[in-house]
């Protein structure tokens, strides 16, 4: 499709349907696979995000040696040992799933990060390791069987497209948008204005805040959009309006605690106020 019919979008998507007889099936199961030594907190993130994202279940797949940890930290999500696990048993029955917070380089991650891309039909979000192991073997990227999310800041896009930074900078929406073209994926390029795009689509979000530029806050945006793919938005809208949600939960923690102030949680925690406000 020639860039001169790149449809431009501004409106922002229906959010999910919250019928007054729904349970917890009717508003998704979602399982999210990260988490390694020293990096409990970012799927513990991820997985509160999920959750204030609507989603009806959320499971956090997770390295043994923290469970214990991850288990703690929020009592409404199901914790499970990714090593005492048949992938085929983890991702049974879940609407979507989201691979990277955390998740580290190890050989089992390599193998996690594998078997979700290639192999699941349901939505992906790919974020953090998850990103920097698929750049690792980049003929992965179009080897995929169902819809694809990948969620990179400008570093990670730099690995991923073996571009600098700097060439990014000068012409994101044309890089972004090829390689969502090319790749056939949904493309979401954090950083100021984020660019959400899936080659024939393009949204560029107007919230956030330079104190979302702090450890954890990618994490809860994995998160909120797993969770809204999980309650079936497709992976352009669940990429824009969680992109939205996102920043505006951090503009909404800005303003009670400050720019400087800000840490991830302040975001996770306001999801819910952003709900409302939208």
């Amino acid at each position: 499709m020639p860039n001169d019919q790149l449809q431009r979008v501004t409106d922002l998507p229906d959010p999910p349907a919250r019928p007054a007889d729904g349970h917890k099936g009717t508003f998704g199961r979602v399982l999210l696979i990260g988490g390694s030594p020293g990096m409990s907190g970012a799927i513990s993130l991820a997985g509160i995000a999920a959750l204030r994202s609507g989603a009806g279940l959320v499971y956090l797949a997770v390295s043994e040696s923290i469970l214990p940890v991850v288990a703690a930290i929020e009592p409404s999500y199901v914790t499970i040992a990714f090593e005492n696990a048949l992938f085929p048993d983890l991702v049974k029955d879940k609407d979507a799933i989201g691979i990277g917070p955390g998740l580290g380089t190890s050989n089992t991650a390599k193998q996690l990060l594998v078997e979700s891309y290639t192999g699941c039909s349901q939505p992906v979000v790919v974020d953090a390791d998850g990103l920097n192991l698929l750049a690792a073997k980049p003929s992965l990227i179009s080897q995929h069987t169902g819809p694809r999310i990948l969620t990179p800041h400008p570093g990670e896009f730099s690995r991923l497209i073996n571009r600098t930074t700097a060439e990014i900078a000068d012409n994101r929406e044309q890089l972004a948008v090829d390689f969502a073209r090319t790749h056939q994926v949904t493309l979401l390029l954090k950083g100021h204005e984020t660019i959400v795009t899936d080659g024939e689509r393009l949204a560029i979000n107007t919230t956030g805040n330079s104190g979302m530029a702090t450890g954890g806050s990618g994490d809860v945006l994995t998160g909120i959009i797993a969770g809204l793919a999980g309650q079936g938005m497709p992976p352009f809208e669940a990429s824009q309006l969680g992109a939205h949600l996102h920043g505006l939960a951090g503009d909404i923690a800005a303003t009670e605690i400050s720019n400087p102030g800000l840490i991830a949680s302040d975001i996770a925690r306001c999801v819910g106020v952003a709900w409302q406000q939208l």
